[in-house]
C-alpha cells in the first residue's frame, strides 16, 4: 500500500508541475496578446516591434523612397535669390587658362541650365538685369592616368577644370552666392591615332560643362 501511495503522490506532483508550466505559458501568451505589437517579416525571419516603432520604420522607408525619387527642386524655389530678382545676367565667363573656348562651353551650359530649371529671365549682359553671375576659368589641366603596357603610350586622360563663380545683386551690390574653387574632372579614352586626341577632348569638356552647370544652379537654388 505504501508503494502504491508513493506512486500516486509522485504522479500528483508531476501533474501539478505540468499544470504550473501550462498556466505560466498561458499567462505569457495572454500578456503578449494584450501587448501592442506589430510583426514585420523579412525573408524567412519575423521581427516583433512596438506599433510606434513600426510607424517610424515605415515613415523612414517612405522618406528614403521619396527622397531618392526626387531630382531637382521645383523651379523658382530659390532661397539665396531675393524675390525682387526677376532677370539674371550670365555674361561670358573670363578665361585665365590656356585652353581656348572653354569659357564659352561653361557659359552656354550654365545659361541652358538656368533656362530649363528656373523661372528667371536670362540675358547675356548686366544692363537691365537684377542680378549678374560672374564666372572665371582659373585653370585647365590635362594629364595621362593610364598607359599601354606594351607601347608606353597614354590610353586615358583626365581633364581638371577650376573655376570661380559669384552671383551679385545689381541694385544692392550684395553677394548672393559665391564659390571660389569649383573643381571638376572628366576622364576620356585616347584614340589609337595620336592626331585624334584633341577630337576626344572636346566631348569630355562638354560633359564636364554640363555637370558643372547642373551643380552650380542646384547650389544657388537649394541654398547650399
Amino acid at each position: 500500500m505504501a508503494k502504491i501511495q508513493k506512486e500516486r503522490n509522485s504522479k500528483y506532483e508531476i501533474g501539478n508541475s505540468e499544470n504550473s508550466d501550462f498556466r505560466a505559458k498561458k499567462r505569457n501568451l495572454q500578456a503578449e496578446a494584450h501587448r501592442p505589437l506589430t510583426a514585420l517579416r523579412v525573408s524567412n525571419f519575423e521581427f516583433r516591434i512596438s506599433a510606434p516603432a513600426a510607424c517610424c520604420v515605415l515613415l523612414t522607408a517612405f522618406c528614403l523612397l521619396f527622397s531618392s525619387a526626387c531630382g531637382y527642386h521645383v523651379a523658382g524655389q530659390a532661397t539665396r535669390v531675393p524675390l525682387s530678382v526677376k532677370t539674371i545676367a550670365v555674361p561670358p565667363f573670363k578665361n585665365a587658362s590656356s585652353t581656348f573656348h572653354i569659357e564659352q562651353q561653361l557659359t552656354a551650359a550654365v545659361t541652358r541650365e538656368f533656362l530649363e530649371r528656373t523661372h528667371y529671365r536670362i540675358v547675356p549682359n548686366a544692363t537691365g538685369a537684377d542680378a549678374v553671375l560672374l564666372g572665371t576659368v582659373k585653370d585647365v589641366h590635362t594629364r595621362a592616368i593610364t598607359f599601354d603596357v606594351n607601347t608606353g603610350l597614354a590610353t586615358s586622360m583626365q581633364t581638371t577644370v577650376s573655376t570661380e563663380v559669384k552671383l551679385q545683386d545689381v541694385h544692392s551690390h550684395k553677394l548672393l552666392y559665391s564659390n571660389s574653387n569649383y573643381i571638376y574632372r572628366e576622364e576620356y579614352q585616347v584614340s589609337e591615332t595620336p592626331s585624334a586626341i584633341f577630337e576626344e577632348d572636346k566631348p569630355a569638356l562638354d560633359r564636364l560643362s554640363r555637370d558643372f552647370a547642373r551643380t552650380l544652379v542646384t547650389d544657388i537654388l537649394e541654398n547650399f
